[in-house]
């Protein structure tokens, strides 16, 4: 089985190698399209590139389709807000796509905001955890989850209904903040290790891959919370406030600081096989991460992109054309 696999693997390059496309394709995650389509507009300024495709389908479903194969009708980079799970990886091995360079391109905050109608709000990640997980520590037993105002987890809480809007299971804001939430709480809760479901009894209202149309219910319903990533945020300021997370303001200096705790790093995979088939993919990856785009002081940080500091950055580049290992991929990092 395993020779088999490998001929497969082998048959899928060979079949690959030949083809050539004008355009980069790029799939992905809806927190970094705002910055790759930034970058591909760029790139597309100069005549003799064409625009990159950019699509904006969630993290996962980017890399799904990333990790189909090699070839003309697959992605060349995926947008990614989280780093690429184990399981995506294997998948990519799978299809013959196994020399992948995955690059931070900086940093990114969840953020749960709300209405300007609203006053401030400062929540903790326990009570964000008792509002949205499935069950809930009752009397001793684990039960579903019955608190549907604010009030009744703690009373110095508005008496205020809870809803909140926020992405779908595909996204990669989604799996961020449940492992940056929702595990986290958990485990100090006594819960089973791992545990992060989030109800389904309307409370959490899973609202598709496009953060915009959250931001357009938090205008409809005033009492409602969104998560979403902090470029949207930054694009709505005039409409939203921003939840203040176990004390500490929302703000680029506090994401880059590390002391709002709800914060992710950003990534872009690189199908490095087809760096000698799609015109100008590796022209395309040194705009993006060069100090114009990416540095302290580069284009992108207008759009809420929160950037490596000088260190973190040359570590950065120095893993750009540094194929993805397993051992990396487990670390839960790629550099």
């Amino acid at each position: 089985m395993k020779v088999f696999n490998i001929l497969a693997a082998s048959c899928l390059v060979l079949a690959a190698a030949g083809f050539e496309r004008d355009q980069i394709r790029i799939a992905g995650s809806s927190t970094v399209f705002p910055f790759t389509s930034f970058v591909a507009e760029e790139f597309g300024a100069n005549k003799a590139n064409k625009t990159p495709i950019v699509e904006s389908v969630g993290t996962g479903s980017g890399f799904k389709l990333f990790c189909s194969g090699l070839g003309g009708d697959t992605p060349d980079i995926a947008n990614a807000s989280r780093p690429i799970k184990l399981s995506e990886f294997e998948l990519c091995q799978k299809n013959g796509v196994t020399d992948i360079s995955g690059i931070m391109i900086g940093y990114d905050g969840i953020v749960l905001a709300q209405n300007t109608a609203n006053g401030e709000l400062n929540l903790s990640k326990e009570q964000i955890f008792k509002a949205l997980a499935k069950d809930i520590f009752l009397g001793g037993k684990l039960v579903p989850n019955p608190y549907k105002s604010w009030k009744q987890i703690d009373e110095s809480l508005p008496d205020r209904e809870i809803v909140v809007y926020g992405p779908p299971s595909t996204s990669g804001t989604r799996d961020s903040f449940e492992e940056l939430v929702m595990q986290e709480v958990s485990e100090k809760l006594g819960y089973d290790k791992g545990y992060k479901a989030i109800r389904e009894d309307g409370v959490f209202v899973p609202s598709g891959e496009n953060d915009n149309l959250i931001v357009a219910k938090l205008g409809t319903n005033k009492a409602a919370l969104g998560i979403f990533g902090y470029s949207y945020f930054e694009e709505n300021a005039d409409k939203l406030t921003a939840v203040s997370v176990d004390g500490v303001a929302l703000n680029a200096q506090n994401i880059a600081n590390g002391s709002y705790k709800v914060a992710r790093s950003l990534f872009i995979y690189v199908k490095n096989a087809h760096k000698g088939s799609t015109k100008g993919l590796e022209d395309f990856i040194k705009l993006y991460i060069s100090d114009d785009m990416i540095g302290e002081n580069g284009e992108l940080r207008t759009l809420g992109l929160i950037p490596q500091g000088g260190d973190e950055l040359k570590r950065t580049r120095e893993f750009f054309s540094k194929p993805l290992d397993m051992d990396l991929v487990k670390a839960h990092k790629v550099n």
